[in-house]
């Protein structure tokens, strides 16, 4: 098992109309493209004054099916996201895999 954790912080001015999109739009297109079994979406638990910070975790069953994913579907889908919310958040990703 690989997850596939992106971390937002989002300035507030925009938190819940992006909240609204990541779970309506943007999720659901990146689960359709069929490189992930499950996803969650948390709330980090730290205040910062002008933003908020998020974890949004992707499972995917093995790394070929996540390259496929970094490969063909990633960069459009990023790009979405900078274009419905642009200058307004900075994103980072990790990757981990399952070791039991």
């Amino acid at each position: 098992m690989i997850l596939y954790n992106v971390t937002v912080a989002i300035e507030k001015t925009v938190e819940e109309d992006w909240k609204v999109w990541m779970r309506d739009i943007h999720i659901p297109e990146v689960m359709a493209t069929g490189a992930f079994i499950e996803h969650k979406f948390f709330r980090v638990m730290k205040e910062e004054e002008e933003s908020s910070s998020y974890s949004i975790q992707y499972f995917a069953e093995n790394h070929s099916k996540l390259q496929l994913y970094l490969g063909q579907h990633a960069p459009g889908l990023q790009k979405k996201a900078g274009d419905a919310f642009p200058g307004k958040f900075a994103a980072f990703r990790t990757l981990l895999q399952a070791v039991e």
